[in-house]
């Protein structure tokens, strides 16, 4: 007989988890610039459709398939059908691959936390980030040595991330009772500082004045539902497993409006933040603020603190916040893309959950080490990370509402997620499932492919794309098949039924 699985203590530990594993460094360093690059105020409007018709949507899919296979990705998969198994396992090993380089951002971030107390920076923020933090080298062909400061950050940060899941939800719960609200408070004493400095209106006018003109540009759509996607955690297992820790009946569509809605808003609200510093750093440079506009980063390792050196009082007071409110919204999405791996490997083989965790994070490291700490990690953290999103994570989302939509039928998947929630959804979910999410996934990997065979990324040599891009997403997918075909302990059942009648009366809501 399986052994028990672990629940979350209460809802509240469970939105707080999994609204920390969305909200993330993209919420700080990439929608404020993808709203001002994609008509400002104007975006708002094709970013809140991408939202109501995509991300709830897949929300609502992967929190309802987790509630009822009460299981990880591969083995959901395999119980929906025999076979489908490796389409779970294509999600997890993404995760996989997406933390040896997570990881060792949050390293920058330990280093710069430990720089600010003196603003050591100095006059050029540019140059300590390239050659002092990075120590970059010339190109992606020479690795150099592991930077030592990163090394360090990078252990801190495994130290850390298996403090906190090695001993399961339980202490996951706690943690994030602390670490989600934290940068909440942290963003909101960053935006009360921005919106007082001078020059803050027209950073502000620069992030939020509409064009309108902009919504009949199809890639504006394209980036809203882009962003939309990756910021809400889809598609990497993480909310499929955080929901497989709630009770069988547990409520889906309430959770999956309050998770959605929580990372929306902390977006926009964090742009608040980081464009009225934009305007205040443009107004005593004398830089037209679109030359200080930036996303990724190089925004929060050069930009953000350039203007904080700038700072009329309490400079380094402000860099801690600011560093540290990075390292806590890092996190969280950092140790829940491990625990969506740890977890799929628990319910497959029945590991010890110490052991696991530790093999995972030391492999992890290790990578992070050899790859991403050298001098030229820069130049393959961005290919990977171009690659798996752009190429992995969509087609994994295109293979989800394929599965849920076609194979098992979103009119059957729609039955359960009713049965367990107050609040009901229509046909329009069905449609969602089936028709819109398909066609911009879909048109999202098209003109991927199309601007990178038109105009190859990041001016990188064709070897670098192929080994760090190319390669890795092949060899997820070839590796996805291989572990569906190891066998699992006799006793895992791999085959379940969906229930064919809504629950009654008396069923319990969470």
């Amino acid at each position: 007989m399986a052994e028990r699985r672990e629940h979350w203590r209460g809802r509240p530990q469970f939105l707080l988890a999994a609204i920390g594993s969305a909200v993330g460094l993209g919420n700080i360093w990439r929608f404020p610039y993808v709203a001002y690059a994609n008509g400002g105020g104007a975006f708002l409007i094709p970013y809140f459709v991408a939202l109501l018709t995509a991300g709830i949507p897949l929300m609502m899919l992967e929190y309802a398939l987790g509630v009822r296979m009460q299981a990880g990705p591969p083995v959901a998969f395999g119980r929906i059908k025999k076979g489908l198994e490796w389409v779970g396992w294509w999600s997890i090993l993404a995760a996989f691959v997406i933390i040896t380089y997570y990881a060792v951002i949050m390293a920058w971030c330990w280093n710069y936390l430990y720089h600010s107390f003196t603003l050591a920076w100095g006059a050029d923020a540019k140059d300590f980030f390239y050659s002092n933090v990075l120590q970059l080298s010339k190109g992606s062909g020479e690795l150099g040595n592991p930077v030592m400061g990163i090394v360090i950050g990078l252990l801190l940060t495994w130290v850390v991330v298996y403090w906190i899941i090695h001993k399961g939800i339980g202490r996951v719960g706690k943690v994030v009772m602390a670490t989600v609200p934290i940068p909440i408070i942290l963003i909101a004493i960053l935006v009360i500082r921005g919106i007082t400095l001078p020059g803050a209106a027209e950073g502000l006018n620069f992030y939020l004045t509409p064009d309108f003109s902009r919504l009949l540009d199809p890639h504006v759509w394209l980036a809203a539902y882009g962003q939309i996607f990756f910021s809400l955690s889809l598609a990497m297992g993480i909310m499929i497993v955080y929901a497989s820790y709630l009770p069988k009946r547990s409520d889906v569509t309430n959770n999956a409006f309050i998770t959605s809605f929580a990372n929306c808003g902390t977006s926009f609200f964090a742009g608040f933040a980081i464009f009225s510093t934009l305007g205040y750093l443009a107004h005593t440079t004398g830089v037209d603020i679109s030359e200080v506009a930036r996303a990724g980063p190089g925004l929060a390792f050069v930009t953000i603190p350039t203007a904080i050196s700038k700072l009329p009082v309490a400079a380094a007071f402000f860099g801690v916040i600011f560093f540290l409110t990075l390292l806590t919204l890092a996190v969280d999405s950092l140790f829940s893309l491990v625990e969506a791996d740890v977890t799929a490997v628990m319910d497959k083989w029945g590991f010890n959950r110490q052991r696991v965790t530790f093999v995972i994070c030391l492999i992890a490291f290790i990578i992070g080490l050899l790859v991403f700490s050298s001098q030229a990690g820069l130049y393959w953290l961005d290919i990977v990370d171009r690659w798996v999103n752009n190429y992995g994570l969509a087609a994994i989302g295109l293979a989800e509402v394929i599965v849920i939509g076609y194979i098992f039928g979103a009119k059957s998947f729609r039955k359960f997620i009713n049965s367990v929630s107050e609040v009901k959804v229509g046909v329009w979910w069905d449609i969602m499932i089936m028709v819109v999410t398909p066609i911009i996934l879909g048109a999202t990997i098209v003109l991927s492919f199309y601007q990178e065979f038109t105009k190859p990324y990041g001016g990188y040599p064709t070897w670098a794309r192929i080994s760090g891009g190319w390669a890795v997403v092949v060899a997820i997918v070839i590796l996805s098949f291989v572990l569906m075909l190891k066998k699992a302990r006799g006793r895992r059942k791999t085959q379940a039924k969906m229930p064919q009648k809504a629950r009654g009366k008396g069923g319990k809501r969470r």
